[in-house]
């Protein structure tokens, strides 16, 4: 009978301790899985598209749902940004400011990647960080989803 109860405390606190590791993990989606799933494409698919020289904006766009995808990819900076200011990368300051220059870049956003953007990066490890720039970007143009990992 102990060893029973010490294994449903054992399994309680194993629960405990698993869901709040789930929570306090970022879900973020890359640009691609963005994108597939509001065209309904496969992210191979999507991937294809994008060799081929078109951006994220453009996939999205002639499925009829750039807006949609401005919006998600916004959502999904804004997720990145809180991460890294509650891990302490960021002040709150810099990343209202960051997450201000994507908004305000968005209005003039037209999906091909010609436009003026902020700089925004993913890395691991010592290639964490946010950079600004300005100049052609991959992905949403203006709204810029190159994330990516380096190593």
């Amino acid at each position: 009978m102990k060893n029973i109860k010490k294994i449903v405390l054992s399994m309680a606190v194993i629960s405990v301790l698993s869901t709040s590791v789930v929570f306090g993990v970022v879900a973020t989606k890359s640009p691609a899985d963005i994108t597939a799933g509001l065209t309904g494409k496969t992210i191979e698919e999507v991937a294809k598209e994008r060799t081929s020289g078109k951006t994220y904006g453009t996939i999205a766009s002639e499925a009829g749902k750039f807006d949609e995808f401005k919006a998600a990819s916004l959502q999904q900076k804004k997720l990145i940004l809180d991460q890294r200011v509650k891990d302490g990368n960021l002040t709150q300051a810099e990343a209202d400011k960051i997450y201000n220059d994507i908004k305000t870049n968005q209005v003039t956003c037209d999906g091909t990647g010609k436009k003026n953007g902020v700089g925004f990066g993913q890395g691991r490890g010592m290639g964490k960080g946010v950079g600004q720039g300005s100049g052609q970007r991959n992905g949403a143009g203006c709204v810029n989803t190159t994330q990516g990992t380096t190593k």
